[in-house]
């Protein structure tokens, strides 16, 4: 498991030696801590750990639920704008996982054995083990993706919150804005580059405007007479995937690509790779398109 943006992995500096970390703190995780520790509540999601608590409030918690431990240094510009996130997003987990912070100042010793360089540092223990960490402030778009991936690696089921700029996008798209539309997919796809759902709005966009007072029978009746035509046909295909008839527009394309050469036929693929866009790649009928452009392509 790597994180999003593929951050130094605690992994590429050598293992780190949970084991027998503790067992060096087993004598002191008995010792009362100094008045000065703050306590540990039972069962709550953010939790302050000592090297006098290391070994039962991560080593032995992770046992049951991913520990997150957040090294920090009191003050410093990571703890006051990055670990108030990891808090946030702790609080909201309702105990899915809990979020250990250490300050590396005074628990020098987990700091070396971590090999901590820099913070932020953040790493994720499940099962008594380290599986991944990475060392520098992620957007929290990214964070809840390495959160969710911890997790799954936990074996625990996730379930995914409603995204508020997603439900903006769409809802501008709804209301017929297509430009604060654009712009809100753009934005999401800005901070989660891949995201799956703002590419197909965004393509959807696209054929909302292509399609803008279009008439639907005169674009159909045009691309029948005149079969060759690639931007009838393209707007045919496009009405067709409006019109629910996404099957029939795939094979109009499919066919037109067979017929086509040069960058008319890098223009017809292109416009039927869009298409699939406005579906989603789980779509069966997807599938099966993509199946028969690669056979029309080579």
């Amino acid at each position: 498991m790597t994180d999003p943006r593929q951050s130094q992995s605690i992994f590429t500096r050598g293992a780190v030696d949970l084991g027998a970390l503790a067992a060096r703190n087993t004598a002191a995780a008995q010792r009362p801590a100094p008045s000065d520790t703050p306590a540990t509540p039972a069962g709550a999601n953010v939790i302050e750990v000592t090297e006098a608590t290391f070994q039962a409030d991560v080593i032995e918690r992770s046992l049951t639920v991913p520990v997150v431990i957040d090294f920090y240094v009191a003050g410093s510009a990571p703890d006051l704008q990055f670990s108030p996130l990891l808090v946030k997003l702790a609080t909201e987990s309702a105990g899915a996982w809990v979020l250990a912070r250490v300050d590396v100042e005074t628990s020098p010793r987990l700091a070396q054995m971590f090999r901590i360089q820099n913070i932020p540092f953040i790493v994720a223990i499940v099962g008594g083990q380290p599986v991944d960490a990475f060392n520098q402030a992620l957007p929290e778009p990214h964070l809840r993706q390495w959160i969710d991936a911890v997790l799954k690696a936990a074996g625990v089921e996730v379930e995914q919150p409603e995204d508020p700029r997603m439900l903006a996008a769409d809802d501008a798209m709804a209301e017929g804005d297509l430009e604060a539309a654009e712009a809100a997919y753009r934005k999401i796809l800005d901070e989660t580059p891949g995201d799956i759902v703002a590419e197909s709005g965004l393509a959807q966009v696209g054929l909302l405007r292509r399609t803008d007072g279009v008439d639907i029978a005169g674009a159909l009746g045009a691309a029948q007479a005149a079969p060759d035509d690639v931007a009838a046909q393209l707007l045919a295909a496009d009405v067709e995937v409006l019109t629910g008839e996404a099957d029939q527009a795939y094979a109009r394309l499919v066919a037109l690509i067979r017929r086509t050469a040069g960058d008319d036929r890098e223009t017809v693929r292109k416009h039927l790779v869009s298409l699939f866009t406005v579906a989603g790649p789980d779509d069966p009928a997807v599938a099966k398109a993509r199946r028969a452009l690669a056979s029309a392509l080579f």
